[in-house]
């Protein structure tokens, strides 16, 4: 069993593929778009970057969900209008006493 806080929805958006130049690359024009719910969006870390050209926020955060959810590096997750990277592999947790398995998902937006 999940944790009864776990009622967000997201959406997972999986870029499709194109030959460019010879290679295989995303084509985030082509891409998959699916809801995951049973989730928690909980935030991590933001961080401030003044170096003199750009005025830059880079904001994260952890997304909870089912360990089921259909999740990998290189998709993106949109929550609300905001759409965030997925910074590494997502991470299966097991089950502990009465917590199912379920996934960590380290999110991360730029802006600026």
């Amino acid at each position: 069993m999940l944790p009864s806080f776990m009622l967000q929805t997201v959406n997972r958006i999986r870029a499709g593929s194109k030959v460019e130049r010879g290679s295989v690359v995303p084509d985030w024009q082509n891409s998959e778009d699916i809801k995951i719910s049973g989730c928690s969006v909980q935030p991590a870390a933001t961080s401030l970057s003044q170096d003199g050209r750009v005025l830059g926020i880079m904001d994260m955060f952890t997304l909870y969900c089912p360990a089921t959810a259909d999740i990998k590096a290189g998709d993106r997750i949109r929550i609300g209008s905001d759409i965030y990277t997925i910074n590494g592999e997502p991470r299966l947790w097991p089950a502990i006493g009465v917590l199912d398995e379920h996934l960590q998902v380290n999110l991360e937006r730029w802006q600026g």
